[in-house]
């Protein structure tokens, strides 16, 4: 009766989505620690823009480089095993560069630190598409992608108020941060279940009790709709990690703001994306359609990244990047994983989860470089921003092309 009693209270799908949103969150605080901080790396280490910009970049490398294996090991030993395993790593790892005694060890260290967040996109999304009930799943995906946004938020405000207000070496917020890593990857251990229990009724039919069918990796491929949602998601997360990486920075470097102020107009995209997420992705769920939500979401990126160049009071600029932190790849997100749960074979959820984040991720390891490449070139960070805009238009070209029924 008493566990009766919880799983009425509280089903497990409900619980994993709480873990996983925290998931989220301890992998953006740990990303973006390093945004509010990169003028004083570039002081300590003398570096130029590229060069900085190449201290994301290499980070990202490491981290896409995991996709697609920690996809294929999840679906082949377990997901539940490979992402604890990745989420304790990502604790010692970052904990580590807080006592990293030159720029050769912090690189080593901070790209570790991204190989092991490599371990959890694929799992996590394989584990969550299964347990959560179909009426949720882009609903529920957007309650634990939001945990980026808090991430985000958290983690500029961790590395701001602990140098201005502390005065801290800019090492110490990695340590920090470390310790609520580490309890999550306990949360994921002893809450997190290999196999969901069923939460919809299944129909027992001669079709349900057939065996899956053979799949090939390379058929994922062939599939037109998730070759274009592939695309789709370059072209989103290229203007966004523009954007994380590269606002506080710009925002201290070209709009003259002290870094706490500059932290907490750049956090503006985040926490307003919390609302946008649960919107877009309702609004997906009731149509049951994908195509027309992004196809109103990716026109409206292009006009904040564009607003952010042309902004020319403070009150703009934040009227921009709210416009953006409602429509942006973190609200598009859940939307773009509900079409790849659509058109994925159930065998290979996982694997295609991880080619997913290996292709959107793929940008995150060019746009940093490429702006802080830009930015050297043109002695403007302008440039960069312009150049995410025209890869946007990309994506949107891409999303014409996805064909899917009236109502999925």
């Amino acid at each position: 009766m008493n566990n009766n009693s919880k799983n009425t209270l509280m089903p497990y799908w409900i619980r994993m989505v709480i873990i996983f949103f925290l998931g989220w969150v301890a992998i953006y605080a740990g990303r973006t620690v390093l945004s509010p901080i990169m003028p004083m790396i570039q002081t300590d280490f003398g570096l130029s823009k590229t060069e900085l910009g190449m201290i994301s970049s290499l980070f990202f490398l490491a981290y896409t480089a995991l996709q697609i294996p920690a996809g294929i090991l999840g679906d082949k030993i377990g997901r539940k095993k490979i992402m604890v395993q990745g989420f304790v790593l990502f604790a010692i790892f970052i904990a580590s560069i807080s006592i990293s005694p030159s720029f050769l060890i912090f690189i080593i260290l901070w790209m570790l630190t991204g190989a092991s967040q490599g371990a959890y996109y694929g799992p996590q999304y394989a584990l969550s598409s299964e347990a959560i009930p179909k009426k949720w799943i882009t609903l529920g995906s957007a309650i634990i992608g939001s945990g980026m946004s808090f991430g985000i938020a958290i983690g500029y405000y961790l590395s701001s108020t602990m140098i201005q207000t502390f005065n801290t070496s800019w090492k110490m917020p990695f340590l920090v941060i470390a310790v609520p890593i580490f309890a999550i990857a306990m949360l994921m251990l002893f809450f997190i279940k290999e196999k969901a229990p069923v939460t919809e009724p299944v129909v027992n039919t001669a079709k349900t009790q057939e065996p899956a069918e053979p799949f090939s990796f390379w058929d994922l491929f062939k599939n037109r709709n998730l070759l274009l949602a592939y695309i789709t998601i370059f072209c989103s997360i290229y203007g966004f990690f523009v954007i994380i990486t590269w606002l506080p920075y710009y925002l201290q470097q070209e709009r003259g703001m002290d870094i706490v102020k500059a932290a907490g107009i750049a956090s503006i995209v985040p926490w307003i994306s919390v609302i946008g997420t649960l919107i877009c992705s309702y609004a997906s769920d009731k149509m049951g359609r994908r195509k027309p939500v992004v196809l109103f979401m990716l026109p409206l990126s292009l006009v904040a990244i564009f607003g952010i160049v042309y902004s020319t009071s403070e009150a703009t600029l934040i009227a921009v990047l709210i416009l953006y932190g409602f429509i942006g790849k973190i609200s598009l997100n859940p939307v773009l994983v509900a079409l790849v749960a659509d058109n994925a074979p159930k065998a290979s959820l996982s694997t295609a989860f991880g080619l997913y984040n290996f292709f959107g991720m793929a940008s995150s390891i060019v746009a940093p470089i490429m702006t802080g490449f830009l930015a050297d070139k043109t002695g403007s960070l302008n440039t960069g921003f312009y150049c995410a805009a025209v890869i946007t238009v990309v994506g949107i070209v891409a999303m014409l092309f996805v064909t899917e029924k009236q109502k999925q």
